[in-house]
């Protein structure tokens, strides 16, 4: 993938296991036992999963063109942007000059760059799309996989990383999550149906509209 891209798909996964992740609680280990507190990465469990990395390597060919004209604009749009900065850095280093006198080439910087994200957040659409479906289909294994993996490490308490200080390699089950991933849901789709919505595949179909009854 190329750079662009995953950042796309490191966002999506990000967003995406907020939403439908079950809650890593924070809370002091002092009083619970060795053997039932355990930490994992759930972004990390999701994007080394087989379903990921195989839709991942997918993208690569089905979004091609996507890919290159997001590649090919990004880089257009660096050269279009060099004098701009130019001009600003130019003004920044004169003698005297304040935040007054260089608002001119920070305004015109601070309106191409707007633009450029504009116009390519434009161009990723079918890849953020693409990249959000993917996610939400694991994510919603992913309560599962933990639950599973809870039972099988005999562990109570699962904490993120952010709330661990120090650990022992064997309190990470990040990985033995991916391996229940990969039982739950061995491959996803990389084409969202038709009026797909990030967010909602989980939800009830709306019941058809009642029909008026015939006299």
């Amino acid at each position: 993938m190329t750079k662009i891209s995953k950042t796309i798909l490191k966002s999506a996964a990000v967003a995406m296991v907020a939403m439908t992740a079950p809650a890593l609680m924070s809370v002091p280990a002092i009083a619970q036992s060795k053997s039932g507190i355990a930490m994992a990465n759930y972004p990390a469990a999701m994007a080394k999963s087989q379903a990921y990395t195989v839709a991942m390597t997918q993208m690569q060919t089905t979004y091609k063109a996507d890919i290159d004209a997001i590649n090919a604009r990004a880089a257009a749009l660096q050269t279009e942007m060099k004098p701009i900065v130019d001009a600003y850095n130019t003004a920044v280093q004169k003698p005297g000059a304040t935040a007054q006198s260089v608002q001119p080439q920070a305004q015109a910087l601070q309106t191409k760059q707007q633009s450029a994200k504009q116009e390519l957040s434009g161009l990723r659409q079918r890849i953020d799309l693409a990249t959000a479906y993917v996610e939400e289909q694991i994510a919603l294994k992913l309560e599962a996989a933990v639950k599973a993996t809870m039972k099988t490490k005999n562990v109570d308490l699962v904490l993120s990383p952010d709330a661990v200080v120090a650990r022992e390699p064997h309190v990470d089950i990040t990985d033995a999550i991916v391996l229940e991933l990969n039982k739950l849901v061995p491959s996803v789709s990389i084409t969202p149906p038709a009026g797909w919505e990030p967010g909602k595949a989980n939800q009830p179909q709306q019941p058809p509209a009642a029909q008026p009854a015939s006299r």
